[in-house]
């Protein structure tokens, strides 16, 4: 079987009655800076997030892995590059879709992905733009969501 993003009211279905599987990415530059995106979308609107997506159905993990980077920033990678960091949860209150009623459920294979150098990053329709932040700075800001803050503490 070959994967698919399914249409949206089937997104929509999977969204209010299951879990999704995700990968985030926690790209960093050669001085260990991470590369975050303002988000323009639910969940986590208006909050700078680590790259990420979720995994289509059929789709082999090696396979989401370089389809996300290549989205979300425009990157050639494989996830032979990175180093798994570890599974997180992510519960949302709200979705995608805007709609009441129904939040959003993650679970996140985080992956760490260190570069050699700062390469230009391709923003997408779901960021307004892209920064490299500090772990400090990740940590202390009220801008980045928490569950980006949560893999470096």
């Amino acid at each position: 079987m070959r994967p698919r993003f399914l249409n949206n009211d089937e997104f929509a279905q999977v969204v209010r009655n299951a879990p999704l599987v995700a990968i985030d990415l926690i790209i960093r530059d050669p001085e260990q800076c991470v590369l975050v995106g303002l988000r323009m979308n639910e969940p986590a609107k208006g909050k700078w997030f680590v790259p990420g997506g979720a995994v289509r159905k059929c789709e082999r993990l090696a396979d989401a892995f370089a389809r996300i980077v290549k989205a979300e920033i425009g990157l050639e990678a494989s996830i032979g590059d990175a180093k798994f960091i570890g599974v997180y949860e992510h519960l949302y209150d709200t979705n995608v879709f805007g709609e009441e009623g129904f939040g959003t459920h993650y679970i996140v294979l985080t992956h760490a992905l260190d570069l050699d150098h700062r390469p230009p990053i391709v923003s997408d329709p779901q960021h307004s733009g892209f920064r490299w932040m500090t772990q400090a700075e990740l940590i202390s800001s009220p801008d980045v969501h928490q569950n980006t803050r949560a893999y470096f503490l």
